[in-house]
């Protein structure tokens, strides 16, 4: 006889961030830039090109890409847990709580590669052009899960045999 798992007992735990060098890149240079015209324009005082952008909005592209912009990359995580009631995740600082998949709403569980730009358009939360969402930070490995009412959601994983086989010990 199979021994059911308790509802708190974690099966899996995996957090991910973003760790692509050129993803950073292009966000010390977005910053820098932002930084650099902030400094140039309302400290300095020298207003940058022949149709310099007003005060404002240089202040403005400074606190979003200059702070904010890097802040979110920064912050962005993604948490993933197999528990003994189903699937818990949180895409961090989108998902200001815990979301969850139920097992009895879990029809099918499969490792898989797959091509992130190609399938989802890139990394993040995404919506893919033939159905499904994805939720991946970096890489092209994840569980895809195929639900009971027909919605697929892949997860990326840099683990997804050990995800994969958390989710069907727990189905």
């Amino acid at each position: 006889m199979r021994e059911r798992v308790r509802e708190e007992e974690c099966l899996f735990r995996e957090e991910q961030r973003f760790h692509q060098w050129w993803v950073y890149a292009v966000v010390l240079g977005t910053a820098g830039f932002a930084w650099y015209a902030f400094f140039q324009q309302l400290v300095l005082r020298r207003p940058l090109g022949s149709k310099p952008a007003p005060d404002w909005l240089v202040a403005l592209t400074w606190i979003l890409m200059g702070i904010g912009f890097p802040w979110l990359f920064l912050s962005s995580r993604l948490v993933v847990e197999v528990r003994g009631d189903g699937l818990h995740y949180r895409y961090h600082p989108f998902h200001r709580r815990w979301h969850r998949l139920g097992r009895e709403e879990i029809a099918e569980v499969e490792a898989r590669t797959y091509r992130p730009v190609m399938e989802y358009g890139g990394w993040g939360i995404r919506w893919g052009w033939r159905g499904g969402k994805a939720y991946n930070v970096s890489g092209n490995r994840g569980v895809q899960l195929v639900l009971r009412d027909g919605r697929k959601v892949l997860f990326g994983s840099r683990r997804p045999e050990e995800l994969e086989s958390a989710l069907r010990k727990l189905l």
